[in-house]
């Protein structure tokens, strides 16, 4: 591979990296993660620098992966015996292809859907992007195989100009970051042992995931100080099933779920009120009821999850919020349940049955302590419910625990309880309140203030990336009381979702998003910006290295 690169300009080497990683297959959850992997690594070692220090290239594998994914790791030493080191990190699956419909044989290959949406007049935003030559289409283009392909094309670099680096790069590559985020999590535990054993400083880790306009006829470039962590909070809603004859003395967990989910998605009033910054409120990511065959009786219990990004907010005040909506929820329901069968009484003339409409909202924690006053033991009934379904679906393994410890309850009240699935999603982001932070912050507007200058482009700095992504797993900034409210209401957090709080706040590694440009990611249109993303960003992100790294990089300008 290194025969083929060695003579090109880094344009040349970015693009004909990335037209390479798009055409292998590499959706999450398949094999094609594995492939891409390996390929990356037989790239990196045919570099005359890693021929001649092979032990620099490594894998790590997934553990329980039956897949056999694997981190991909590479380490560039400058000249010096300095241990500070950036870390380049990327995450290498892509999305399905079956968004391409028709076009799904092509999906792959960027050269025919450019031939393809240069006449594709549905769309004349497209059309004109691939009319112009400029852009390179393809699932992955944007997210994120040209972010792969600027990393390698800098380590490259950095190989045969070590003389630049009074410090390190560290690249890291990780499978599974549009699913379960297993790769990343999995190199923290490697993080630490190159921390531990080589004693490696880690200065910032730059993610170089996509960033996109974010309005018609915006021309920024968003670089991002963090990253938007993320929470599922999921609602296991128990209610009073009844005969479809007799359902007015019922109550039904649709109901409860229904008026739940009106209140919280899409509920602007829930977001983070950040200035300046993109904030997305909850959305509903799931909502049915456990029946799954067609009766006359109305249903027992609902599942409920949303997909919750949070910024600067905590677990436990998340979890605060929603409880006092579920109490105001299932208030409203108890009255109109109440009213509704009153007026059926008086309608009828029956007399009234003796039924309860009280409605409890909890949380987990608060269950598990209620059912351990009892006498009875929430925990070993949750290890053995993990213990005999540990291949379930993990968000469907959560409300099988949760449905598991209801049922241990005699009383069969109507209940709502509240608790947390994977995946949970630390924030990152760089905290101005402390000195280290500050000085990465003023290095990196250094940096974007002369690239500015250099190319013309314009920059635009945000605290969080709006997207999920792999850099939220390298810093933690919740209080030991904070991530234990987190711990104690996820179920089998050890074993369902074990993120390694600890190991995380040790390391502490802020993670900045200088990313590739382009549009609609995880669509069938996406596409990457090639004169920016291949031209301008590998020295926008050697600028920012050499700076944190207290050199001076070459000009932007010499691609």
């Amino acid at each position: 591979m290194y025969t083929q690169l060695r003579s090109m300009n880094m344009f040349d080497r970015v693009e004909t990296l990335t037209r390479m990683l798009v055409g292998i297959k590499s959706i999450n959850g398949t094999i094609g993660e594995v492939e891409i992997a390996d390929f990356i690594k037989d790239v990196l070692l045919s570099f005359p620098y890693f021929q001649e220090h092979p032990e620099n290239v490594w894998e790590q594998k997934i553990p329980n992966d039956s897949l056999g994914r694997k981190n991909i790791f590479a380490l560039v030493r400058g000249l010096s015996d300095e241990k500070q080191t950036i870390i380049y990190h990327s995450h290498i699956d892509t999305v399905g292809i079956e968004d391409f419909g028709v076009m799904k044989q092509y999906a792959l290959k960027p050269d025919e859907l450019a031939e393809f949406f240069s006449g594709y007049e549905r769309d004349k935003d497209v059309q004109k992007d691939a009319q112009s030559g400029d852009w390179l289409f393809g699932r992955g283009s944007v997210d994120m195989q040209s972010g792969i392909a600027v990393h390698l094309a800098n380590v490259l670099y950095f190989t045969e100009h070590r003389e630049e680096l009074s410090g390190n790069v560290l690249l890291m590559l990780n499978p599974d970051e549009e699913s379960q985020h297993k790769g990343v999590i999995t190199a923290i535990s490697e993080l630490e042992r190159l921390k531990r054993h080589q004693g490696l400083d880690f200065v910032m880790a730059i993610n170089n995931d996509f960033i996109t306009p974010l309005y018609d006829g915006d021309h920024h470039r968003y670089i991002y100080t963090g990253a938007a962590g993320k929470l599922l909070p999921s609602f296991y809603i128990y209610g009073r099933e009844a005969h479809v004859g007799d359902t007015l003395s019922g109550i039904d967990p649709n109901v409860i779920a229904a008026e739940i989910t009106r209140r919280i998605h899409n509920n602007v009033e829930l977001t983070e009120n950040i200035e300046g910054e993109l904030v997305l409120p909850p959305s509903c990511l799931y909502q049915r009821d456990n029946k799954e065959v067609y009766n006359v009786q109305t249903a027992t219990s609902s599942y409920l999850y949303f997909n919750y990004f949070i910024y600067e907010l905590t677990a436990k005040e998340v979890m605060d919020k929603l409880k006092d909506i579920a109490v105001e929820a299932t208030r409203e329901v108890e009255e109109k349940l109440s009213r509704n069968y009153k007026e059926f009484l008086i309608r009828t003339g029956l007399p009234a049955k003796s039924l309860s409409w009280n409605i409890e909202v909890t949380s987990l924690a608060e269950y598990m302590e209620e059912l351990a006053e009892k006498g009875m033991n929430p925990e070993q009934k949750a290890r053995e419910v993990w213990e005999q379904n540990k291949d379930m679906e993990p968000r469907m393994l959560c409300f099988k625990i949760v449905e598991a410890l209801q049922n241990m309850d005699s009383e069969k009240k109507a209940r709502v309880i509240i608790f947390y699935a994977p995946p949970y999603l630390p924030h990152n982001y760089l905290n101005t309140d402390k000195e280290r932070d500050r000085e990465l912050l003023e290095a990196v507007r250094e940096v974007l203030k002369a690239v500015e200058k250099e190319t013309g482009e314009k920059f635009a700095l945000k605290k969080f990336f709006p997207y999920l992504a792999d850099g939220s797993f390298l810093s933690l900034h919740e209080t030991d009381e904070e991530i234990l409210s987190l711990i104690k209401n996820f179920p089998e957090w050890e074993n369902i979702y074990p993120v390694p709080v600890n190991e995380i706040r040790s390391l502490n590694i802020s993670s900045v998003n200088i990313g590739v440009y382009g549009k609609d990611g995880h669509k069938w249109t996406e596409r990457v910006y090639k004169p920016y993303t291949f031209g301008v960003l590998p020295g926008l992100i050697r600028a920012v290295t050499c700076r944190l790294l207290s050199r001076k990089a070459e000009p932007v300008g010499s691609e």
